[in-house]
C-alpha cells in the first residue's frame, strides 16, 4: 500500500498561507535537504488546484531554464502529479491528471495501487481532508521561528486531531523539522494529570 506524505511550511502561529512571504530568510542547506527527502521519496505527488497552478506555473520554465535547480524540476515533472478540482481542468504540464470520483474513494484507490510514497507540498485544503479521512500517514511540518499573525491556518476549528511526534530535528536558523503521523485520542483527565504534579519532599 502507498504512504500519503505531506510537507508544509508553518508559522510558529499556525500560519500556512503564502510562506513565499516569510519562509525564504530562513531557507538553507539543512532545509533544502529536508524538502527534498520529502519529495525525493515520492513517485506521485497529489495537489489542491491552487498550489498545482502554482507549481505548473514555474516549475515547467525552470527545467528549460536549465540552471541549478533544472535536475529537481525535471523530476517533478516526470513525476506522476495528480490534481483535485471540482472543475474540469487542462493541463499543459506533462503527466498531469484529475482526481476523478469521490475524493475519500478515489484516494483509497490510489493508496491501493501498490507500493511507494504519495507526496503532497502545500496544498492545506486537501492535507486537511487526509487528516479527516485518516488518511494521510505522515505530517511533515518546517515550523518557522516567526509568528506571521495573518493568513490560513493548517489547521481550522473543529474535532481535535491526534497525532504522535515520530521526530524532531532544529536547524541552526531556529527552524524545527517535525515529523507527526496520526494517533488515537488520549485518555485522563486531571486526576491522572496531578500525581504527575511536583510533590513537596517536606
Amino acid at each position: 500500500m502507498k504512504k500519503i506524505v505531506a510537507g508544509l511550511f508553518i508559522a510558529l502561529d499556525g500560519v500556512v498561507e503564502a510562506p513565499d512571504q516569510w519562509h525564504f530568510p530562513y531557507y538553507n542547506d539543512e532545509m533544502g535537504a529536508a524538502v527534498g527527502a520529502t519529495l525525493g521519496q515520492a513517485d506521485t505527488m497529489l495537489f489542491g488546484r491552487v498550489t498545482y497552478d502554482s507549481f505548473a506555473g514555474a516549475w515547467p520554465e525552470r527545467e528549460k531554464a536549465g540552471a541549478e535547480d533544472a535536475d529537481f524540476a525535471k523530476k517533478l515533472g516526470d513525476m506522476r502529479k495528480i490534481v483535485v478540482s471540482r472543475q474540469k481542468l487542462d493541463f499543459t504540464w506533462r503527466n498531469s491528471e484529475q482526481l476523478e470520483g469521490d475524493f475519500v474513494e478515489a484516494v483509497r484507490a490510489l493508496k491501493n495501487e501498490g507500493d511507494g510514497v504519495i507526496g503532497l507540498s502545500g496544498s492545506v485544503s486537501v492535507v486537511r481532508a487526509l487528516l479527516a479521512a485518516g488518511l494521510l500517514d505522515e505530517l511533515h511540518l518546517l515550523q518557522h521561528p516567526i509568528a506571521v499573525r495573518k493568513g490560513m491556518r493548517l489547521f481550522d476549528e473543529g474535532e481535535a486531531i491526534p497525532l504522535k511526534l515520530l521526530s524532531s530535528q532544529t536547524f541552526e536558523t531556529g527552524v524545527l523539522n517535525l515529523v507527526y503521523a496520526p494517533a488515537e485520542a488520549g485518555e485522563g483527565g486531571y486526576d491522572e494529570a496531578k500525581t504527575h504534579l511536583p510533590q513537596n519532599e517536606d
